[in-house]
């Protein structure tokens, strides 16, 4: 969230900013909200002095023998007017939380402008994309071929954009999930958590999924709401909710492996065949906590970091800004890691790492006292290291041979027994 301050100071700056993202701010709904807000709570201010005095003309007049009839009378019917006013303004601060609860974060003043997609910027590349000597398959025809991959046992037990992966390949996927976690813990200093799976409304949002991007996580109705961690950024941010860290504990760094799960509300018809976009799916995600004036550092060192997972495994990507069209909500700049998929003859998105500045700590109140005594909110960040699903793929199709065989990255052999094909 923004910060209300800067909101009600500065609303056309504001909304100018914002609109970069093609986010257009109801200027005019907002100075309704606003002096109607003022305006309550100026009244509801005076009612509560004007019953704070009444209050005391009521003691001397006990006090003095006098009857207190008339005056009890003029109280309660002040108490009626004054609660009345209390709820009018509680509804009215509450509409404006959720106007402002609605409003994504504003980009930094390096994300480059656009309009979609096609206006993100390639910032560096690494590798080269292999050259065949014979025409490469997609994923799915190497993987259904050799029965590692079945989307129709998936399909039959769960339905549409789920896989079952069997043998080798299911082995090779979980080779990954301990690489990367051992990349992350011993190498880049992150501390592995383990988190729950389901959460509630609360930290959705705290992490800027609720109340706009409902439609894309799974709820469970019960007793109490649950939902399905559309990625474990949700959870492990909000271990800091609510609290006030110590400067000598910052900074915080997380590495998660988890199941993901996502409705794909608003992608019909977008990689339907294949692994690329399912409603399940396995990541290991970085997330940091630190002082609001490294957050910029951090977010480079964690690109960096997950970067390095493609980097040992020797396969190609790009390195792409998001422009202020394709940021995500809470995000005040993103990268855009992309592999080489050769099936495709592209380079796809397999990790998204962004910096949220405080827009996510002040919806969780996390904060930081600093050595002086000083309380700040403390700065988030978050990214992929790596999508395993989209790892796997990649590995599948930039190391598969004209025989239909997966040969195994080197970095990733001695978590399969020394294995070096998959045949």
């Amino acid at each position: 969230m923004l910060d209300p301050k800067l909101v009600r100071s500065s609303i056309e700056t504001v909304a100018a900013q914002i609109k970069k993202r093609g986010f257009v701010i109801d200027i005019n709904k907002f100075n309704a909200l606003e002096e109607q807000r003022k305006q309550l709570q100026v009244k509801m201010q005076d009612l509560q002095n004007e019953r704070n005095v009444r209050s005391k003309e009521v003691g001397h007049a006990k006090a003095s023998g006098k009857n207190v009839d008339d005056v009890l009378k003029s109280l309660k019917d002040l108490s009626d007017s004054l609660k009345l006013v209390e709820e009018q303004f509680a509804a009215t601060q509450t509409e404006m939380d959720d106007f402002l609860a609605r409003i994504p974060n504003i980009p930094h003043e390096s994300v480059p402008e656009g309009k979609s997609e096609e206006d993100n910027q390639e910032i560096r590349k690494w590798g080269e994309p292999r050259k065949f000597s014979f025409t490469p398959k997609d994923h799915v025809e190497l993987g259904v071929n050799q029965n590692w991959m079945d989307f129709e046992t998936a399909s039959k037990i769960s339905g549409s954009r789920f896989v079952v992966l069997r043998g080798p390949l299911a082995r090779l996927q979980r080779a990954l999930i301990q690489f990367m976690l051992d990349l992350h813990v011993r190498e880049h200093g992150y501390q592995e958590i383990s988190i729950p799976y389901l959460v509630n409304a609360h930290s959705l949002y705290g992490t800027g999924q609720l109340p706009n991007l409902k439609a894309d996580v799974f709820s469970i109705n019960g007793e109490n709401e649950f939902y399905l961690i559309p990625t474990s950024e949700v959870p492990v941010t909000n271990t800091v909710r609510d609290q006030i860290l110590n400067a000598d504990q910052l900074p915080l760094k997380y590495v998660c492996y988890s199941s993901c799960f996502r409705s794909e509300a608003g992608s019909y018809g977008k990689d339907i065949k294949g692994m690329l976009r399912q409603h399940q799916f396995e990541k290991v995600e970085l997330v940091q906590i630190v002082r609001p004036e490294l957050s910029y550092q951090a977010h480079e060192e964690l690109t960096r970091h997950a970067e390095t997972v493609l980097q040992r495994l020797e396969l190609p990507y790009r390195v792409m800004v998001l422009c202020t069209a394709d940021i995500g909500f809470a995000a005040a700049k993103t990268y855009d890691l992309e592999v080489w998929l050769p099936g495709q003859q592209r380079y796809r998105e397999i990790s998204s790492c962004s910096n949220t500045e405080a827009f996510q700590a002040r919806r969780m109140k996390a904060r930081w006292r600093d050595e002086s005594g000083k309380i700040e909110l403390v700065h988030t960040l978050n990214g992929s290291g790596l999508a395993v699903g989209r790892t796997l793929i990649a590995i599948v199709e930039n190391y598969q041979d004209e025989l239909g065989r997966i040969h195994i990255p080197k970095a990733l052999q001695p978590y399969m027994d020394g294995m070096q094909v998959i045949e």
